[in-house]
């Protein structure tokens, strides 16, 4: 495939000199990881378990820039139903900053391996390129994380098969004209073969209003639940589940998500879908 850059460095330490102050989040979150500590793990579904994602989002190490968000994201519950686990070979698509690479490096560790996918076409955007680079900056500090640019597709060709595809409120996009737009039958179906069988496809976007145009995700850079299932379903994955953890049933979805009225705490759904293991 054509890739513009990939970064994959040495490990380093990672630097201490930042503030060991916690924010609210945090030290609920400490307190919600002391807790699952009790009982070694945190329990996810019949059988199966996830590290203690409390305490890497809880971790007074990572940046101000990321915990800052978390009060809008909420890392612990998203991550726990996402089920990512230690060992596991993940990709992040149109990973911007990493925001959610740096929290899936930290919980798979040297064992497994994040692939941040940050497709060319958002690169018009100068926001985006400075973030990709602040990302390039932690890759290069942390050898189970590689950069990739590429175009839509392409960066779908990865070196080895996934246990997680995550795509955070950027789904949507593939609709865009600046992406293509992209062809969302190939796109799924190329997820569909990267992914192991039994891997998890999860997407979170912004919720669009029942019956909006196709062109809501123009627009108010939102989509529908039922446009996102019905597209992901026909690639061959069966729904697994759906999580309300970002859902606001104020936002009355009529808004640009970039709408200070609403920016940050937009009507959000979290989709898990699986590619069957036969």
């Amino acid at each position: 495939m054509e890739i513009v850059g990939v970064i994959n460095a040495r490990f380093t330490q990672r630097p201490k000199e930042r503030s060991l102050r916690r924010t609210p989040v945090q030290i609920i979150a400490a307190a919600f990881a002391a807790a699952a500590l009790a009982f070694g793990v945190i329990a996810f579904g019949a059988g199966d378990f996830v590290p203690d994602v409390s305490a890497v989002v809880a971790d007074s190490s990572r940046s101000d820039s990321d915990t800052t968000r978390d009060t809008d994201r909420k890392p612990t519950q998203t991550l726990v139903f996402a089920g990512v686990r230690s060992g596991d070979k993940v990709a992040d698509y149109v990973a911007d900053s990493g925001y959610f690479t740096r929290l899936f490096a930290d919980i798979v560790g040297s064992r497994g391996h994040v692939y941040a996918v940050e497709p060319t076409a958002f690169f018009r955007f100068e926001h985006f390129v400075k973030a990709v680079a602040e990302l390039q900056g932690y890759a290069a500090t942390h050898p189970n994380v590689t950069v990739t640019t590429a175009a839509a597709l392409e960066g779908l060709k990865l070196p080895e098969k996934l246990d997680l595809f995550w795509i955070s409120r950027n789904y949507h996009d593939l609709h865009d004209e600046f992406m293509g737009p992209v062809d969302t039958a190939a796109f799924n179906k190329a997820v569909y073969e990267a992914l192991k069988p039994g891997g998890s496809y999860v997407v979170l976007d912004h919720s669009a209003a029942p019956g909006s145009p196709a062109n809501v995700t123009e627009t108010l850079h939102r989509i529908e639940a039922s446009t996102v299932r019905r597209e992901v379903e026909a690639a061959g994955f069966r729904f697994d589940s759906e999580s309300s953890i970002l859902a606001n049933p104020a936002d009355p979805r009529t808004a640009r998500v970039f709408d200070p009225t609403i920016r940050g705490k937009t009507d959000q759904f979290i989709l898990k879908f699986r590619k069957p293991k036969q």
